[in-house]
């Protein structure tokens, strides 16, 4: 969903690290790390969330076709840089992301991640 569609939708809020963190951590087997020595939140030890570069986006661990899809749908929120061209994740601008969807997805980078029973220990 584009901003405007946001916007119309009446879902114009934007999320905050800490949000994305908080939603996070209450998924079963998540814990806060570090990735190159920024903030993130791991699953089995391995990164599913961390805070960019600057405090205005984070990386999300998706697929490639999930990353083709969120960049092509809502480019305004959803983008990668050079860097991250054909890696499986993208970056999220805090500030024009929409908090359910974004829990949705942290929800599902972590269930890639997941070991079974922490899969059946979801409510």
């Amino acid at each position: 969903m584009g901003t405007a569609a946001r916007t119309a939708a009446g879902a114009g809020k934007t999320v905050t690290w800490g949000e994305v963190i908080a939603s996070a951590l209450a998924l079963p087997g998540a814990e806060r790390s570090t990735s190159y020595g920024r903030d993130a939140i791991a699953v089995r030890g391995k990164m599913i969330i961390v805070i960019g570069r600057t405090d205005d986006h984070f990386v999300l661990t998706t697929t490639r076709d999930e990353a083709e899809m969120l960049m092509a749908t809502d480019p305004d929120c959803f983008y990668q840089t050079p860097h991250y061209a054909g890696w499986p994740g993208v970056l999220v601008r805090l500030a024009t992301a929409d908090p359910e969807r974004v829990a949705a997805l942290v929800e599902r980078a972590w269930s890639r991640r997941a070991s079974k029973a922490q899969l059946a220990a979801r409510p």
